[in-house]
């Protein structure tokens, strides 16, 4: 018999922060994969690069923070953050180098081949040299402000991820001014990619990054002086916005002062030019006050991101994903009423392959019946020109009782959030800006509607945001019922949120901060129990991310047990399986395909009596301890089975997409079947999709 090994040993927990760094390796594995559609491809590329600088702007700007200010406390994993930012720093470098690898010997290469061109300054024709310095002139020199640096004009404030040119130079101006750095920053009102005109192509699509076009004529903005050379560079600062909400008045207010001084907070990464001397870079860390730790050389372009907005612009759809059509549900199909629909049966949603749309009209339906007297509903990101927020504004209009929970908070989301806030309370909705000191999650949607006399409430609970576009790319589900079980908990939670009040007990409903975390350890000790009696015990669960401790400590006392467990953690997870006399009956794999995985759903066997749990909550220490989250049971046993086949067993069995962690924190390749190949995403396509 193996010996069981203690499960709260530093060494079994993961780093959470290089764990998530890791989920960029397998997102840039599909930009390497020659089977993936090239122009997605490139889009794989930008999104590894557009998750790599929010890295950088959140969790390593908070490890720099905590080892600043000496409160750098090592998480359950025991990493002292320094530490921490040391293996940070090798890994991005590897990931970094990985991404300028792909770029140049793969997908420049392919592209070229499919007519899609992105030449060098050293490959311009005449004709396009031309076309690019009229380009120049006529539109970028006439926005373009210069600044040479000396005691009269000292060195700027850098706007957060803005690309700038460092320009050396040689001479004097007019005014006898020895010429040494000058700084000129791209406007940001122009495109950073310029498509050229037919007229000077070789290729049916030729683009030019707007650095090289700065490269090429910065000289025309310093005359009679020379350039010894220009350097690309960016820089990406601390993102976090500090506010004590304890402290102020009024949380807009505060957080647009906030987001006033975001872009130019403390820097923590510093991105140039691989040929950029060491004068240069030098002088630019030094104004920074960053050290060489926190510089990143990159072999093309700093700003390789902006290659996304060519997706859009190049008409082949034999190079991108095929398009699909969510299935709408019936009942919308059909036209029905939707209050009715639901009072028959729960509708389930599983999105993207079913549609949002569905959703969007139990909203407009509210809107316009006379019998709905009131809305009540939470957003925390819904997009621009979200028409959602449009429905509501509408509903309020039309003499409804409207009431929305506004997540100020939400990471990157915070201006937006505000503006759009600020139209729903023009237009008379009551707007409530959650709770202090914990972030409004939940997705929670309630409509109260008087029938035969008597009151009856409707909800919608899911797992994702209510935001019209990402339900196009995020796998979640959602849940329409008018179980009054379950209406009356979601009110009680506005009540909650809204008001002030003690702690409710909820019939149906589990809730961070208060039941979640602990219902979670007692089902999980639950399967333990049911082991160790011999009934069925096992836990499948489909998440995010996973790192609470007590969480994984307790997932491993069950796999001590005899419980098996099965997880499809898409990004970070800090549980280390495969551990011999530990986690040797818990797997992890983690799926990456067209679209990102962001359902939770939680299973448990429960000695022959099982549980299907949707919910707004990864097993993550901030949604379980530090937010307002709700898990909702699905009760209709045909829609769990559905959850089930459709999340769990289906995931589980993939064999093209899916990544497998094994107990040394690395991640490979799941090796597809030559007889059964099995994408779940391909699956529910054809499943859910006409």
């Amino acid at each position: 018999m193996t010996a069981r090994r203690k499960t709260q040993s530093p060494e079994l927990h993961l780093n959470r922060e290089l764990a998530q760094l890791e989920f960029n390796v397998r997102v840039l594995a599909q930009a390497q994969d020659a089977r993936v559609p090239l122009l997605e491809r490139l889009r794989y590329l930008c999104i590894t690069n557009s998750n790599l600088d929010e890295f950088f702007e959140v969790q390593v700007a908070i490890l720099r923070h905590h080892v600043a200010f000496g409160d750098a406390v090592p998480g359950p994993d025991g990493l002292a953050p320094a530490e921490a930012l040391d293996r940070i720093r090798a890994r991005a470098l590897d990931l970094v180098h990985a991404q300028y690898a792909l770029w140049h010997e793969a997908l420049l290469p392919d592209m070229e081949r499919e007519g899609i061109r992105f030449p060098e300054r050293a490959r311009w024709t005449a004709r396009q040299r031309h076309w690019l310095q009229n380009y120049f002139r006529s539109e970028v020199l006439p926005v373009l402000s210069p600044l040479g640096l000396d005691p009269a004009h000292p060195f700027p404030r850098i706007l957060n991820k803005s690309l700038n040119i460092a320009v050396a130079l040689r001479g004097t101006d007019a005014f006898g001014r020895e010429g040494h750095i000058a700084l000129v920053r791209a406007p940001r009102s122009l495109p950073r990619l310029v498509r050229l005109p037919p007229e000077v192509c070789t290729r049916p699509y030729e683009f030019v990054f707007l650095s090289s076009i700065l490269l090429q004529f910065v000289d025309e903005l310093f005359p009679g002086m020379r350039v010894k050379g220009a350097y690309p560079f960016r820089v990406t600062r601390n993102s976090e916005l500090f506010v004590d909400e304890e402290e102020v008045e009024n949380l807009a207010h505060a957080l647009r002062d906030e987001l006033r001084g975001r872009g130019f907070a403390r820097a923590v990464r510093l991105e140039i030019s691989e040929t950029c001397p060491k004068g240069v870079a030098e002088f630019l860390m030094r104004n920074f006050e960053l050290d060489e730790t926190q510089v990143y050389r990159c072999n093309g372009p700093v700003n390789i991101h902006r290659v996304a907005a060519v997706y859009d612009q190049i008409e082949r759809p034999d190079l991108k994903f095929p398009r699909f059509t969510p299935h709408l549900a019936d009942a919308v199909a059909a036209e029905r009423n939707l209050f009715e629909a639901i009072a028959e049966r729960d509708i389930l949603l599983h999105h993207p392959f079913e549609s949002f749309d569905t959703v969007l009209e139990l909203v407009r339906q509210a809107s316009t019946d006379p019998h709905v007297l009131a809305i009540k509903q939470t957003l925390y990101r819904t997009g621009a020109d979200s028409p959602l927020v449009a429905l509501l504004i509408d509903a309020a209009r039309a003499g409804k009782d409207v009431t929305v929970v506004v997540e100020l908070r939400a990471r990157f989301d915070e201006e937006q959030n505000i503006v759009f806030a600020n139209r729903l309370q023009e237009a008379g909705v009551q707007v409530v800006y959650g709770v202090v000191g914990y972030k409004t999650h939940a997705k929670m949607l309630l409509i109260v509607r008087r029938e035969h006399g008597t009151l009856r409430r409707y909800t919608h609970l899911s797992t994702g945001n209510y935001h019209h576009l990402t339900t196009r790319l995020y796998t979640d589900f959602g849940l329409m019922t008018a179980d009054a079980e379950i209406g009356s908990d979601v009110h009680d939670l506005f009540q909650q949120i809204s008001g002030l009040g003690p702690a409710i007990r909820l019939k149906r409903l589990l809730q961070s901060p208060f039941t979640l975390h602990k219902r979670v350890l007692e089902m999980i000790q639950r399967e333990i129990t049911h082991a160790r009696a011999g009934r069925p015990a096992r836990i499948a669960a489909k998440m995010n991310a996973l790192n609470e401790a007590g969480v994984v400590e307790l997932l491993y006392k069950a796999s001590q047990a005899g419980v098996r467990v099965d997880l499809i953690v898409r990004g970070a997870c800090t549980l280390r399986p495969g551990v011999k006399g530990l986690s040797e009956n818990i797997r992890v794999r983690s799926i990456v395909g067209r679209f990102l995985e962001h359902s939770r759903v939680y299973w448990f066997a429960n000695g022959g009596a099982a549980e299907t749990w949707c919910a707004s909550a990864d097993w993550m220490e901030r949604n379980l301890l530090r937010r307002i989250e709700v898990c909702f049971p699905i009760r209709d046993a045909e829609l769990a089975q559905r959850v089930y086949d459709e999340a769990l067993e289906n995931y589980l069995a993939d064999n093209t997409q899916a990544w497998l962690l094994d107990a040394d924190g690395r991640y490979e390749r799941a090796l597809p079947d030559a007889d059964m190949p099995h994408s779940a995403q391909a699956a529910l396509m054809a499943k859910l999709c006409p």
